[in-house]
């Protein structure tokens, strides 16, 4: 059979300004947030020691994911990633309501971590109110998504090396602390793992499960700014085969340490990372900890608020959203699609400050098993369009191995978490809420489309 080159496409995005290192870092950046700062205590209480074997879970779902994306980020960078993708191989309006999907999840995200962020700072600086701060964070970051992406790749990259050094630092302490390394201060040793592994047996481990994926979501952003760094199929190759490894080490590393020391009963687990500086007895534990969750939260704002922007920018493109959120601004910055991407997180500070302390825990419950969704879909375009790019004997630049084993793996165990989340009555009301909310975006795109009477060729017709 003869082999021939995937034809050279456009990306849907602006510019080219973005560096592989800034790509890489984003992937992290994304992905290290308050799942791993905060959400990982909540894990642990779920199922103590056991939790590794969610993380495990979920760490091979999302290596599976990511090869997915990357192969087809790399034969073809656009700022719509799986939303263009599943277009390609599902059809129109399966592609703009994955699209939809997560530009819903993602500006929810963006309210929830600007009032995480402030109300983890007031904690600690009880001087300006958590809406204000938030109203600060929300102005701060816009102006920065707007310089251009050359400014956010550097901002974002410096945002992520802070997180990643406090996570290495916290991994020295940690084997410090269990090797019994620290004067005056007696080893805990393995003794959670051995005496209460799981201590809510499996049912803890599968509550556990939806708590670690939540904490890997964001990780796809990666696909999705492929299309503005300077060298797209270099970069997507190099950041999906960096970013995966250095997760699951961060991520399983700290959770190793934070179960090894605090037991599924214990108090610290509201804030891990604090809660075992504090059995290390390092001073200023508590406010140090803090402000690294702050950093975290703020670095996966930037990166979701990028995410956002871009996805709607590439939604109008393909006529799935107003044209007018394609204009650009003298930067290369499609402006408006980042001011209608942080619309919601600017209504979020007033809600806040019309009703205190009420308004965060309610966007979490707006979002539930959306990443699920994107990574399902994810898989089945990459199973159909590798097929597709066989067949015509397509040369594609990044090939996930051992396909279409490793696909169908994914597949598997996607069905089993969505399995297991069904069989628990908190994560089924989620499930049928993001089921329900899939089926009225398909709709709503259906209906717009007959509405308006928009036509267009298939996306993989156009170059």
């Amino acid at each position: 059979m003869t082999t021939k080159s995937l034809p050279a496409r456009p990306a849907a995005a602006a510019g080219h300004s973005m560096k592989s290192r800034q790509l890489t870092m984003m992937g992290l950046g994304s992905a290290i947030g308050a799942g791993l700062f905060l959400g990982s205590g909540a894990g642990v209480q779920a199922a103590g020691p056991a939790v590794l074997i969610s993380y495990l879970v979920a760490g091979t779902l999302i290596i599976l994911v990511m090869w997915a994306l990357g192969e087809m980020a790399a034969a073809n960078p656009n700022s719509g990633a799986f939303s263009v993708y599943a277009e390609r191989a599902m059809g129109r309006t399966a592609g703009a309501t994955i699209g939809w999907l997560w530009w819903f999840q993602l500006v929810v995200v963006i309210a929830a971590e600007a009032l995480g962020a402030a109300g983890l700072l007031f904690s600690i600086w009880p001087v300006v109110p958590v809406w204000a701060l938030a109203l600060v964070f929300m102005v701060v970051f816009t102006a920065i998504n707007l310089a251009g992406v050359r400014n956010f790749g550097e901002f974002e990259f410096w945002f992520a090396i802070l997180k990643v050094a406090a996570i290495v630092m916290f991994l020295v302490i940690g084997a410090a602390l269990l090797l019994g390394l620290l004067p005056d201060v007696k080893s805990p040793g393995l003794s959670n793992f051995t005496t209460d592994f799981a201590p809510h047996g499996l049912a803890g481990i599968a509550s556990a499960l939806f708590v670690v994926i939540f904490a890997f979501g964001g990780t796809e952003i990666v696909s999705v700014a492929a299309a503005e760094t300077e060298n797209p199929r270099h970069s997507v190759t190099k950041a999906i085969r960096t970013v995966l490894w250095r997760i699951l080490v961060f991520y399983i590393g700290s959770v190793f340490v934070i179960a090894a020391v605090l037991p599924a009963s214990s108090e610290g687990l509201a804030s891990p990372f604090a809660g075992v500086l504090d059995v290390a007895r390092i001073p200023g534990a508590g406010t140090a900890i803090t402000l690294v969750a702050v950093v975290a939260l703020l670095s996966a704002l930037n990166a979701n608020l990028y995410g956002a922007s871009r996805m709607v920018y590439s939604l109008a493109e393909r006529a799935e959203a107003p044209r007018f959120l394609t204009r650009l601004s003298g930067a290369h910055v499609p402006m408006l699609a980042v001011a209608v991407s942080v619309a919601f997180g600017f209504a979020a500070t007033v809600l806040e400050l019309l009703f205190p302390e009420r308004i965060l825990p309610a966007l979490f419950q707006l979002v539930g098993s959306t990443c699920l969704v994107v990574w399902g879909t994810a898989l089945v375009s990459q199973l159909i369009l590798r097929r597709r790019a066989d067949r015509d004997g397509l040369d594609l630049p990044l090939r996930m191995k051992a396909f279409p084993a490793l696909t169908i793996l994914g597949l598997v165990l996607l069905a089993l978490i969505f399995a297991v989340g069904f069989s628990a009555e908190a994560s089924r009301v989620q499930l049928f809420s993001t089921f329900a909310l899939i089926a009225g975006i398909a709709v709503a795109c259906k209906i717009a489309a007959r509405v308006s009477g928009r036509s267009r060729q298939p996306v993989d017709a156009r170059n």
